[in-house]
């Protein structure tokens, strides 16, 4: 497999695929971020995060259509304003799902399942429906086109750069609001103990709510960021939600932290792979190392100390 290239060449395949990791790495963190808070607090495996990613990228296609149409002036940086309204969207949509939908299935984690998966088929319809069936793309803002020269064989995608910032962004807010915010004190105080919580005077159901629409919200900001490195269609969110649910399992539910390094772990292992074996190859031997790990560690990388 290696014996063709030279260790220079190793050498730069290796960083240009890890670059390609790292890009991977961060739709993995914005998707995997939500549902882990998701499934950590509530224990809701929520089947149809893959659709809120989607109506995200809907939502910054149709950001970038109009602008170009009403405000050409702001197209430069129309990005900012579809990321806020994509993230405005899905959190509304979750905390709408959530009250109408998951509150009635706590404790019930297999009917949530089966309840999120029949939403994901209706929400993919009701895309195919309002947007058609053929996958749509948005047209970047000059400046996020081209790459940055890093080395005479290594050019690095602007636009990917973008999202590692973005990402970097994103999780340290989402840190802040978990571990330095009043709410969330509330939040971690639910997931260790629902029924304290309650009965020191925390509202757990509007905890609850807005934290789905928080975790929905920012798969709806990794539909904004999957926009730059693929195109949208109504299923494309079922090709990330199995890989999504391997990151927070492997790295550990209810654990940020394994599920930062659970993702760069499995992003960087499928890119390398991906280019010296074939996609699927790359996908096989990933799962298995990662099922091989769980047998010897089946709470994940980290695992989140309760007092029981």
């Amino acid at each position: 497999m290696f014996g063709d290239y030279s260790i220079s060449d190793l050498g730069a395949i290796l960083a240009m695929q890890g670059f390609a990791g790292l890009i991977l790495f961060s739709v993995y963190v914005l998707m995997a971020l939500g549902l882990a808070i998701i499934f950590g607090q509530m224990g809701v495996i929520n089947m149809a995060h893959g659709e809120f990613m989607i109506l995200g990228a809907y939502v910054t296609w149709m950001t970038s259509n109009a602008v170009q149409h009403v405000a050409p002036w702001l197209f430069p940086g129309y990005f900012f304003i579809a990321m806020i309204l994509a993230f405005i969207t899905s959190g509304a949509l979750g905390m709408l799902v959530e009250w109408a939908l998951i509150r009635h299935l706590y404790k019930r984690p297999l009917d949530t399942l089966l309840a999120t998966w029949g939403l994901s088929l209706i929400l993919q319809q009701a895309y195919r429906s309002i947007f058609g069936a053929r996958e749509v793309g948005v047209e970047l803002p000059e400046w996020m086109m081209g790459s940055w020269q890093a080395t005479d064989s290594i050019q690095i995608p602007i636009n990917g750069m973008f999202v590692m910032a973005l990402t970097i962004l994103i999780t340290t807010v989402v840190f802040y609001i978990l571990f330095w915010s009043s709410w969330g004190k509330q939040v971690r105080a639910v997931v260790q103990n629902r029924v304290m919580a309650g009965a020191v005077g925390i509202n757990t159901e509007k905890v609850d709510r807005y934290t789905f629409g928080l975790g929905c919200g920012i798969a709806g900001i990794a539909g904004s960021a999957f926009t730059m490195i693929g195109s949208t269609g109504p299923t494309a969110g079922q090709l990330y939600i199995v890989d999504t649910f391997l990151v927070v399992v492997f790295g550990g539910a209810a654990s940020l932290f394994g599920t930062i390094a659970s993702a760069f772990s499995i992003s960087q292992t499928q890119s390398t792979l991906e280019f010296f074996l074939s996609g699927s190859m790359a996908k096989v031997i990933t799962l298995l190392t990662i099922v091989g790990i769980l047998m010897v560690r089946p709470q994940g990388l980290f695992a989140l100390k309760v007092r029981k």
